[in-house]
């Protein structure tokens, strides 16, 4: 078993990059770091659909891994990164992997190829010649309603006897498929919904745990429903879950992670709600529902 595979479970977050006026904000950066290291969390996502990390550029992606675990550093902490790539070409990815092979990550998670809609046969292909090529162990990213290309569980069975293919973010949106999968996997191949809306229902049907951009805002209840449900106390995991299942809804209004910026800069931890085009800020009526939240909860926490 990989050091990635034994931490590869839990809550966690995929981060959100926060920009301004255009440009990578090292400060926010900074500050989002040091509050999730101190938080209930069990590793990071970068870059991936949360981090927008199809907008950032090389150089960007390189600075923004190094501030991250800088501060981590700084903060004696040692928490796992998983660095998001995505893409259509594997010559690419396979290029991207040496590019990106002496950073300091953990590991990969590394989505679907997109738009060409590969057969099952070219996705074990492509996600073989990547597992082969990688210095660091790959996470797989399902979710077909980005990429328009299911893996199949028949698929990710095979792929799941790949020595440096360790685990999934399951966003099948199927669960039937899901369960089948937890049911059929190999010991030490770990599955995370990657689904807010369904990160309870995930964890009880046996996932190991949720890659969840809600987690970004009351972390240590998402946290209290994995941790609940690991010791068997399930009506203390669905009070906690329904603590916090109007925020699923509520982050995912308008296409994220706008709103989870939106609401992360009202409360003080990025200096900008800025997202990079196609992306745009959210609207200013799902603006004043967050803002009604917001005050809400701290209402209820003061």
């Amino acid at each position: 078993m990989t050091g990635l595979q034994e931490h590869l479970h839990g809550l966690w977050l995929p981060l959100v990059t926060p920009f301004r006026d255009g440009a990578l904000d090292e400060r926010s950066l900074r500050r989002l770091t040091r509050h999730y290291i101190g938080q209930a969390v069990d590793g990071f996502i970068l870059a991936a659909t949360s981090g927008e990390g199809m907008t950032l550029r090389d150089a960007e992606l390189e600075h923004l891994v190094a501030i991250v675990r800088d501060e981590m550093a700084s903060g004696h902490s040692r928490l796992p990164i998983c660095l998001g790539l995505s893409g259509a070409d594997t010559s690419r990815l396979k290029a991207r992997l040496d590019e990106t092979a002496d950073w300091p990550i953990d590991g990969y998670l590394i989505a679907s190829p997109y738009y060409l809609r590969p057969s099952q046969r070219g996705l074990l292909a492509h996600f073989e010649a990547l597992a082969d090529h990688a210095a660091w162990p790959l996470a797989l990213y399902n979710i077909p309603y980005r990429t328009s290309v299911n893996i199949t569980n028949q698929t990710l069975l095979r792929l799941a006897e790949h020595p440096n293919i360790i685990g999934l973010k399951d966003c099948g949106a199927n669960r039937e498929q899901s369960i089948a999968l937890l049911r059929d996997r190999p010991a030490d191949f770990r599955v995370l919904t990657g689904e807010d809306a369904n990160y309870f229902e995930a964890l009880s049907d046996g996932a190991d745990g949720g890659i969840v951009l809600s987690a970004h805002l009351e972390t240590a209840t998402f946290a209290a429903v994995y941790a609940e449900l690991k010791h068997g106390n399930h009506d203390a995991a669905l009070a906690c879950w329904h603590e916090v299942t109007e925020l699923t809804r509520l982050l995912f209004t308008e296409p994220s992670p706008a709103p989870a910026k939106y609401w992360l800069w009202r409360t003080g931890l990025i200096d900008s709600p800025e997202v990079r085009l196609p992306m745009v800020e959210v609207g200013s009526e799902l603006a004043a529902q967050l803002d009604r939240e917001i005050e809400r909860r701290m209402k209820v926490a003061a």
